[in-house]
């Protein structure tokens, strides 16, 4: 049996005021999803990726993941992160046969650890059709109305901020998207309506229950300068301007991070 992971990447990453999409801008001299793809194979449980690029740069996508050879395919993406989605799994689907476990994953969480990626590989194969790594949320959450006024405080013991890879039962994912089992490349699309922010809360909806494991700091999404510098800080070990403990701790997390990448390539 085998695992593929599909990675919507043609978000335009106008937060960060970039001038190309998201997943191509670079941290330490390559793409952000080159770092997620990389990350993806190290952990040595994905069989292939599938990367959906937005049409006006499928070239330089396919150019950026060239290294990773027969590993790697791209497709055209579409309008909505959904439809990129379920582009690039009907692709994958046909490209392997045995396909149990889909994993879709940001190209923006592009320094996800690889135990997080293998704990979700491992926990859809022990029996949880669907899994999202998450992490406890940390400060305290308002609810607010339309005017900005607070409405409620929820309890965060029971909130959970959810990151990916997201993983699914193969067959459950294709149920969720709307894709029959015989279905094609000249098969029409989907009239299935993708209405929900992650790919988790689509089989929520289906009523199948999603299991939660240990998500990781690394896994974080970029999507602002700062990330950006975060990011940088992990790869290059330089932890920019900040002082005393700040400092301190953001230099012991690029080391981790780096033993990890190291351990990875070994």
């Amino acid at each position: 049996m085998s695992v593929i992971a599909v990675v919507p990447a043609a978000g335009r990453g106008e937060r960060l005021g970039a001038q190309v999409p998201k997943a191509l801008v670079e941290v330490a001299g390559e793409p952000l999803l080159v770092h997620a793809v990389h990350g993806l194979l190290a952990a040595g449980c994905v069989d292939h990726v599938v990367v959906a690029a937005p049409a006006a740069e499928v070239g330089v996508v396919v150019a950026a993941v060239r290294r990773f050879e027969s590993q790697v395919s791209v497709v055209v993406g579409g309008a909505e992160r959904g439809d990129s989605v379920r582009l690039a799994l009907r692709a994958g689907l046909r490209t392997l046969a045995d396909v149990d476990v889909v994993l879709v994953h940001d190209a923006a969480r592009a320094f996800t650890p690889v135990e997080v990626i293998r704990s979700v590989v491992d926990t859809v194969r022990a029996g949880s059709a669907a899994v999202v790594p998450v992490l406890p949320v940390s400060d305290t959450v308002k609810q607010v109305d339309a005017t900005g006024l607070v409405i409620a405080t929820p309890d965060r013991a029971g909130l959970r901020i959810v990151q990916t890879p997201q993983g699914f039962d193969a067959a459950l994912l294709r149920r969720a998207y709307g894709i029959a089992p015989e279905d094609d490349e000249s098969s029409p699309p989907s009239s299935v309506s993708i209405q929900a922010t992650d790919d988790a809360g689509l089989v929520e909806q289906l009523g199948v229950p999603v299991q939660t494991v240990p998500g990781h700091s690394h896994a974080f999404k970029v999507t602002t300068p700062f990330d950006l510098a975060v990011a940088d800080a992990l790869l290059t070990g330089q932890a920019g301007d900040g002082v005393g403990a700040d400092a301190r701790r953001a230099e012991r997390a690029a080391a981790e991070f780096r033993a990890h990448r190291a351990g990875d390539a070994g």
